[in-house]
C-alpha cells in the first residue's frame, strides 16, 4: 500500500521465551513510533501496517541484547553435575521470580518461581558451553505477558565445566620493530572457542639460538604487549595461548621477527608450525 494510504500500525512485543500460551501483546497506533518499557529479557517486535484493504506483512526486530556482561543483582551459582543451584538477595519483595536460562536468544528455558528463598535449581547442563542466567522480579505471577510487571534484578553467566581455549589469538603480527623491542598484537579468542571464561594470555618468544626463552602473562583484555630488552641483529620466535580456570589452550603457529642491527624495520614476520 502507498504510504498515504496507512491507517495505522500493530505492534506485537512478544518475550522470548515464553512457556505460557497467551498471545504476545498487541498494539494499534497511529504514529510510527511507540515507548515500550521491557525488562532484560529477549524480545521480538512484530510491525506491520493497515489500510482499508487490510494489513501489511510483518518486519521482524529483536531488541538488541544488554552490552554489559553481568548485572550487580548478586546472583550466585553452583554447579552440581549436569545441574546448578541457582541463588539470589532480593532487593525487594516482589509476588514471584522469572527465570530465564540457555545458551542464546534461539535456546533459552524460563520458570516462574513463587517462592520467596531466593533459590532455583536447573538442570541438564552441557560442559564447556557459555549459560546465561536471568532473574527478574515481578507482582504479576499467573501465565501471561509479564511485559508490563517484570523487572530484572540481575544477569549472570556460567560454565557447569570450565575448559581450556579450542584455539589461540588469531591474526598475530609484529610491528614498531627496533634494535631491543617489538609490538606484538593479536585479535582475542571468540567467546565460542574460549569453552571457559578467558583468564588471560601468555607469550612466549624464544631467540634463534634457543638459549633465552621468555614468557609473559597478560589479562584477557590485553590485545597487544611491547617486547623490550631485545638482543639487536637477532631472529626471535613468537607464540601466543589463552587460558582458563582450566588452563592453557594451544600455542599459535610461530611467527618470526628479527631485530635489525641499525634504526628500525617496518615487518618481518612469517607463519611457521608450532614446533
Amino acid at each position: 500500500a502507498q504510504s498515504e494510504n496507512i491507517l495505522g500500525y500493530f505492534v506485537n512485543v512478544e518475550r522470548i521465551p515464553n512457556s505460557c500460551s497467551h498471545s504476545p501483546n498487541h498494539i494499534s497506533l497511529k504514529e510510527r513510533k511507540i515507548l515500550v518499557n521491557l525488562s532484560m529479557a529477549y524480545h521480538r517486535v512484530n510491525i506491520s501496517a493497515y489500510n482499508e484493504a487490510g494489513e501489511s506483512p510483518r518486519a521482524i526486530y529483536i531488541v538488541p541484547e544488554f552490552s554489559g556482561t553481568d548485572l550487580p543483582g548478586q546472583i550466585h551459582v553452583k554447579s552440581q553435575g549436569t545441574n546448578a543451584v541457582v541463588t539470589w538477595t532480593p532487593e525487594y519483595n516482589p509476588k514471584c521470580f522469572v527465570v530465564d536460562w540457555g545458551t542464546g536468544k534461539e535456546d533459552m528455558h524460563m520458570k516462574i518461581v513463587t517462592t520467596a528463598t531466593g533459590n532455583f535449581t536447573l538442570d541438564n547442563f552441557q560442559p564447556y558451553k557459555l549459560y546465561k542466567i536471568m532473574v527478574h522480579g515481578s507482582d504479576v505471577c499467573q501465565c501471561e505477558s509479564f511485559i508490563r510487571h517484570e523487572e530484572t534484578f540481575g544477569v549472570t553467566h556460567f560454565y557447569s565445566i570450565e575448559g581450556v581455549p579450542r584455539t589461540g589469538p588469531a591474526n598475530v603480527t609484529i610491528l614498531n620493530i627496533t634494535k631491543h623491542s617489538a609490538l606484538v598484537k593479536w585479535t582475542e579468542i571468540a567467546a565460542e572457542d574460549c569453552l571457559g571464561f578467558l583468564q588471560g594470555y601468555r607469550i612466549s618468544y624464544t631467540d634463534s639460538s634457543r638459549k633465552k626463552s621468555l614468557a609473559v602473562t597478560l589479562n584477557s583484555s590485553t590485545t597487544s604487549y611491547h617486547l623490550t630488552g631485545l638482543q639487536e641483529k637477532t631472529t626471535y620466535r613468537v607464540q601466543i595461548s589463552g587460558f582458563t580456570n582450566a588452563g592453557e589452550g594451544p600455542l599459535t603457529l610461530s611467527q618470526l621477527f628479527s631485530t635489525p642491527k641499525y634504526g628500525t624495520v617496518e615487518l618481518y614476520a612469517s607463519a611457521l608450525p608450532s614446533t
